[in-house]
C-alpha cells in the first residue's frame, strides 16, 4: 500500500491534534474537579445529573421548610407550657380563697391578682412569631384574635377563625404548622349544671352538684339538643324511704335511691336535700352546655372575688365553675401539648430522612460528573506521553523523502 506524502502529514497531524484535544480535556476535568463539563461529554449522564440537581434542590427546599416548621412548633410548644403553667396558678390561688381560712381582704387580693393572670393569659393568648403573625388566630394571622370587652357576659372575643397552616416536608407528606385559637381556647366546655324547673310540691332545702364526673356522665348521655322538653327530669318520692328518676316526657326510669327527709342524698352526681310525702316530687332541667375560654373564666372569678356584695353561694357556685373551667382548659391545651409533641417528632424523623437522601443524591450525581483523580491524572501522563511521541516523530517521518536516495 502506497502513501502519499499528503495522507502522511494529514495523518500524523490528526493524530497530534488529537492527543491535544484528549489531554486539553483531562486537564480541564482535573482543574474543575468534573469530568463533565458540557453535556456533549455524556449526554445521558448529563440527563441523570439534571433530575439529580433538581432532586437536591427540592430537598433543600423540604429542609428549610422543616426549619421554619421546627422553630414554629416549639414557640407554641412553650406558649402553651406556659399557658398550662399559669392556668395551675390560678387554680391554685382559686383554691386558696375557697378555702374559708382568709378574710375578705384576702379574697379580695386573690380577685386582683386573677385579674391579673387574665391579662396575663390574654397576652399568651395573642402571641405573635418573629414576622408578627398572630399565631392562634387560624387564617386571620395579621388580626388580633383574643380581643377583651371587660363585659360581664363574652367578655373576651374571639376574632380569628379556625383555620390552620400545613408545610410539605416531603413527597406526600404535609405536616400542621399552626393551630386555631378557637380549637385550643374557645372550644372548652364550661361546667356543666341544672337548674329546678317549675313549682315543686316537694321541699327542695338544698340542691347541687357533688360529683361534677358522675354528673357530667349524667348530662353528657341525657341532654337533647334537639327537644328541649327531654331535658326535664322528676325526682318523685314513691315510698317513705325512696325517691326515683324519671324523664316525665319520655318516660324513662333513671334510677332511685333511698330517701329520708331533710337529709342529703346523691344520684346522677346530684345532691338533693327534700322534704315531703310519697307522692311529692321535684322537676329539674339540664342546662345547655356552654363554652368558655381560660381568660374569660379567670375574668368572671376574679370579678366576683371582687364584689363584696356577692353571697356566700354564689361566690362558692363560681369558684365552682372557675375550677372546672380550667380543668377543661388545661386539658384542652395538654392534648395540643401533645400534638405539637408528635409533629415536632415527625419533623425530625423527616429531616433525617432527607438527609440520608440528600447523602445518597449527591454521591450518585458526585459518580457521574466528578473527576477521578486518579484515573485522570494516570490518563494524562498517558497522554501527554502520546503527544510527546507524536511531535517527536513527526519530523523524522516528515524528511524521509527518495531524493535523499539519489546521488
Amino acid at each position: 500500500m502506497r502513501i502519499s506524502t499528503n495522507q502522511l502529514f494529514d495523518r500524523n497531524i490528526r493524530s497530534i491534534m488529537d492527543n491535544q484535544r484528549d489531554l486539553s480535556e483531562t486537564q480541564n476535568a482535573l482543574s474543575t474537579g468534573k469530568q463533565l463539563n458540557k453535556p456533549s461529554d455524556d449526554p445521558v449522564g448529563a440527563a441523570k445529573v439534571i433530575r439529580l440537581t433538581e432532586e437536591l434542590d427540592k430537598l433543600e427546599q423540604y429542609q428549610r421548610n422543616n426549619d421554619l416548621l421546627t422553630n414554629s412548633l416549639e414557640q407554641q410548644e412553650a406558649v402553651l407550657d406556659n399557658i398550662n403553667n399559669t392556668a395551675l396558678r390560678a387554680r391554685t390561688l382559686i383554691l386558696r380563697a375557697g378555702s374559708g381560712v382568709i378574710n375578705d381582704g384576702d379574697r379580695k387580693a386573690i380577685g386582683t391578682e386573677l385579674a391579673q393572670i387574665r391579662d396575663e393569659m390574654l397576652g399568651m393568648m395573642n402571641t405573635q412569631d418573629a414576622n408578627g403573625n398572630y399565631i392562634f388566630a387560624g387564617h386571620q394571622s395579621q388580626t388580633q384574635p383574643f380581643v377583651f370587652n371587660g363585659g360581664s357576659v363574652d367578655s373576651v372575643t374571639y376574632q380569628g377563625d379556625g383555620g390552620y397552616n400545613t408545610v410539605k416536608l416531603a413527597d406526600g407528606v404535609n405536616v400542621q404548622r399552626s393551630v386555631s385559637g378557637q380549637e385550643v381556647f374557645e372550644n372548652v366546655f364550661a361546667r356543666r349544671t341544672f337548674s329546678i324547673a317549675g313549682t315543686p310540691t316537694a321541699t327542695v332545702e338544698d340542691s347541687s352538684i357533688d360529683s361534677q364526673q358522675s354528673f357530667d356522665a349524667f348530662s353528657k348521655a341525657n341532654y337533647d339538643p334537639v327537644t328541649p322538653a327531654n331535658n326535664t327530669f322528676q325526682l318523685e318520692i314513691t315510698g317513705p324511704n325512696q325517691v326515683e328518676l324519671t324523664n316525665p316526657n319520655t318516660g324513662a326510669v333513671i334510677g332511685s335511691t333511698s330517701f329520708s327527709a331533710s337529709e342529703p342524698f346523691s344520684i346522677q352526681g346530684m345532691s338533693f336535700t327534700l322534704n315531703g310525702s310519697p307522692g311529692d316530687s321535684v322537676e329539674f332541667t339540664l342546662e345547655a352546655p356552654q363554652k368558655k375560654n381560660i381568660a374569660e373564666t379567670l375574668h368572671e372569678i376574679s370579678t366576683i372575688l371582687l364584689d363584696d356584695t356577692q353571697p356566700e353561694s354564689a361566690v362558692k357556685n363560681a369558684m365552682d365553675d372557675a375550677l372546672v373551667g380550667l380543668d377543661n382548659g388545661m386539658e384542652k391545651v395538654g392534648l395540643e401539648r401533645s400534638s405539637v409533641g408528635g409533629r415536632l417528632n415527625i419533623a425530625s424523623s423527616i429531616y433525617q430522612t432527607n438527609l440520608d437522601l440528600e447523602i445518597a443524591a449527591k454521591d450518585a450525581r458526585s459518580s457521574i460528573e466528578d473527576t477521578d483523580y486518579a484515573k485522570a491524572s494516570a490518563d494524562f501522563a498517558k497522554q501527554e506521553a502520546a503527544l510527546n511521541a507524536a511531535m517527536a516523530t513527526f519530523p523524522k517521518l516528515a524528511n524521509l523523502s527518495l531524493f535523499d536516495y539519489i546521488r
